[in-house]
């Protein structure tokens, strides 16, 4: 963790991560528009960032775009401060929620996260439906293999619900991507909303998550990205943490981590942004 910090005590990287926060996604030169640095400077304090997680890139042709990772932060307060101090452990989720923040022309987010573990035991826990169970509060049920459905079992012995989940890619210990669930009956309890608002929303495009796995050392890179949302959708809200009802997926992660790392089970996601409550 020592990393995280002293990136975050730099003025001029907390400055770069608050353009981000304001609007993700963003090239170099996007980054250094306006800012009284040299581009120098920037891609140094860039790179620092990148190492400490808090940053992660994708390439779209020939520009490098850089997204703002809230996942270390959830790890601090998940793992490690909570255990010695309560109240800073809180601020360091507030911290965590005020960069998960994203402005409303923001439909991709990207996560990422270093697990010690294997690729074989990574893909393990995102599709056997024991393990699922696990971290999510539900098994999901699928032969992984592109064009199949994900079904979703709430109980060991319950039948397994179709929410429109669809396998999109899969390759072993290497990557997974599937489209999203739609929203349920279950969510419109939670959430108040009425039978003709479900229904508009369940016309929404589907969004989808993708799972990329690389081995780094003794640990696994895992970078989950999720895309295609409607503008502003309640799907969108849910998933970057906007909703109070909803965990986020950085607070899904530090779960999943936990998990592999320790063998200890804690607060199953449970949220629009994953499958419905039980």
């Amino acid at each position: 963790m020592d990393a995280v910090f002293r990136a975050l005590a730099d003025p001029s990287r907390r400055q770069l991560l608050d353009r981000l926060n304001r609007r993700n996604g963003q090239s170099l030169r996007e980054l250094c528009a306006d800012l009284h640095m040299a581009r120098q400077s920037v891609t140094k304090h860039l790179a620092v960032l990148e190492a400490a997680g808090l940053v992660t890139t994708r390439r779209r042709g020939r520009e490098k775009l850089h997204y703002l990772n809230a996942a270390p932060i959830g790890d601090i307060a998940e793992r490690w401060i909570s255990r010695y101090d309560r109240d800073r452990a809180h601020a360091l989720a507030d911290l965590k929620r005020a960069l998960e923040e994203r402005p409303m022309n923001d439909t991709t987010f990207v996560y990422n996260t270093y697990i010690k573990t294997t690729p074989e035991k990574l893909w393990q826990a995102l599709t056997d439906p024991a393990f699922t169970r696990r971290y999510w509060g539900v098994a999901h049920v699928s032969d992984w293999q592109p064009g199949s459905k994900i079904l979703s079992q709430s109980e060991p012995d319950g039948e397994a619900k179709d929410l429109d989940q669809v396998v999109l890619e899969a390759e072993p210990g290497r990557r997974l991507s599937y489209t999203w669930h739609n929203y349920q009956p279950e969510h419109a309890q939670v959430f108040g909303w009425s039978d003709e608002y479900l229904a508009e929303l369940q016309r929404e495009r589907r969004s989808r998550v993708t799972f990329e796995i690389e081995p780094a050392g003794a640990a696994v890179k895992l970078t989950v990205i999720l895309d295609n949302f409607e503008l502003g959708s309640e799907m969108w809200q849910a998933v970057s943490g906007q909703k109070k009802e909803t965990g986020g997926w950085a607070e899904l992660l530090s779960n999943l981590k936990t998990l592999l790392e320790t063998g200890e089970s804690i607060e199953a996601f449970d949220a629009v942004g994953s499958t419905p409550a039980r």
